[in-house]
């Protein structure tokens, strides 16, 4: 029977194996983690979601350009193991000139998590307050001092839930996105985005275009809302690499959605069809143990067709993130 001493020597033997390969293991991660470090970050961008509508006028097609005012947007955020959060808030002036463009109220609610190979992120977004950009161009008659049609009661509406399934188990979205991990190595990997959304524009019962140089007779041109409801996926690729601290990755997707759409105006219509949908997101930056600096572009593209009428919506967000990692 062995002694004490020999069982002893066993067990440690034992648990050092154990600590060797879970070592082992970590090491083969692509992925530095810093889940305990407290990690204190700013950032600093904006988000715009300019559209267009395709009608006709005088027996032409006509683009009417949609373009909304934007402040820079500031946010701080926390994160220590499980806990996040972020808070942010307009500072400053608008960026473009009020006058010209007149003012947009913007609101932004958005939640994400992982889970295993899956990565789910919620978004709910509104824009109040648009300008058309080119009408001088399309009425002749237009005699203002500026170019630009403000029609602050026009509004857009888009909430999205998402999931990309990624079929490398080493692309995390957490080590993507450089906060309290990043990537030691190159990972690349195919996915597929699962997508639902709710979307659309509204003018408050007003037509949403001017209604002075529309003809009068198409019920389309004359909607005071366009929306939607859609749901499809995406295939796509996705690549991170990390190279002497420095950091870039992206995805690309494209593909396509089941629609249900709809226009309000004097006779309200529903109709069932196909839409295109991309899916792009770019990130790049400079990350170390101590601190991280990254950029971020986000666009996110919304349509809906008819037969006299086409909306669509192509919005965008760059954000530059930097912060401090603190303890051990």
């Amino acid at each position: 029977m062995p002694s004490f001493w020999g069982w002893k020597i066993k067990i440690s033997s034992a648990l050092l194996l154990i600590s060797f390969l879970g070592s082992a293991q970590d090491d083969a991660m692509p992925i530095e983690d810093f889940k305990n470090k407290k990690v204190l970050y700013f950032d600093a961008g904006y988000r715009s979601a300019p559209f267009n509508i395709d009608c006709p006028v005088g027996g032409e097609t006509v683009t009417f350009k949609y373009k909304n005012n934007f402040r820079t947007l500031l946010g701080i955020g926390f994160a220590y193991k499980w806990f996040h959060l972020r808070i942010g808030f307009p500072i400053l002036n608008y960026v473009k000139s009020v006058e010209k463009w007149g003012e947009s109220n913007q609101f932004n609610l958005g939640l994400n998590f992982t889970i295993k190979k899956f990565f789910f992120d919620f978004d709910f977004s509104t824009v109040q307050g648009y300008a058309i950009q080119n009408y001088s161009a399309i009425d002749s008659a237009y005699s203002a001092p500026i170019d630009q049609l403000n029609v602050p009661g026009i509004g857009t509406t888009n909430f999205s839930l998402n999931s990309w399934y990624f079929h490398d188990r080493d692309f995390k979205m957490s080590a993507l996105r450089g906060i309290q991990a990043h990537y030691k190595e190159p990972v690349h990997t195919w996915y597929i985005k699962a997508t639902m959304n709710v979307f659309g524009v509204d003018n408050n019962g007003s037509s949403i275009l001017p209604i002075a140089i529309l003809e009068t007779d198409n019920d389309q041109t004359q909607a005071s809302t366009l929306s939607a409801f859609d749901f499809g996926v995406i295939p796509g690729y996705a690549y991170v690499n990390r190279v002497k601290n420095w950091q870039f990755s992206g995805w690309l997707g494209l593909g396509a959605v089941v629609q249900s759409k709809f226009y309000f105006s004097d006779e309200n219509r529903g109709f069932l069809g196909l839409a295109p949908r991309y899916d792009i997101r770019l990130l790049g930056g400079y990350s170390s143990k101590k601190f991280f600096t990254f950029v971020v572009v986000e666009f996110d593209n919304k349509s809906i067709r008819f037969s006299d009428l086409k909306y669509n919506l192509n919005s965008h967000s760059i954000k530059i993130v930097g912060g401090l990692r603190f303890g051990k």
